[in-house]
């Protein structure tokens, strides 16, 4: 499995794809995942593990995403990682660009400092591509989401 651990409760990576990888990812402690990818859904694979799963599909572009994207992911993600002992999967099909987007975002929405979140990422995966359109999108939420938080 192509898992990474950004933080001791969040991974970014690539396609689960098939029931012996969901197996690993179950057996790695992973109780939530964020399904970037819109090649496929994991949920039915996730089922059986107990695996809560958000498939929040994204094409992989290269144009700016709406915000509502992120607020599906971050609200998924905020509501899973309030919950003790559980850990959270970012994926899409490589986890080169939609997963570390999303990521990026959960970890803005946990008060990390953008730049400082970007490093972190890009340092335990180093094959991530911050494109900047998806980096600007997240910016874009970012704004609205404290806006609407306040």
């Amino acid at each position: 499995m192509d898992m990474t651990w950004v933080t001791g409760r969040i991974a970014v990576g690539g396609g689960i794809w098939n029931a012996a990888n969901m197996a690993t990812v179950a057996r790695a402690g992973v109780t939530h995942i964020i399904d970037m990818q819109i090649e496929f859904d994991d949920t039915a694979l996730a089922e059986p593990h107990g695996i809560e799963v958000l498939w929040n599909a994204v094409d992989d572009d290269f144009q700016p995403k709406p915000p509502e994207i992120f607020r599906r992911g971050v609200e998924f993600a905020l509501a899973a990682l309030d919950q003790p002992g559980t850990k959270l999967y970012i994926h899409c099909a490589a986890g080169v660009h939609r997963a570390p987007m999303m990521a990026l975002a959960v970890l803005c929405a946990l008060s990390w400092n953008m730049q400082q979140a970007m490093q972190l990422i890009e340092t335990r995966r180093p094959v991530v591509d911050f494109a900047n359109v998806y980096v600007r999108s997240v910016q874009r939420f970012l704004k609205e989401y404290v806006t609407s938080s306040t």
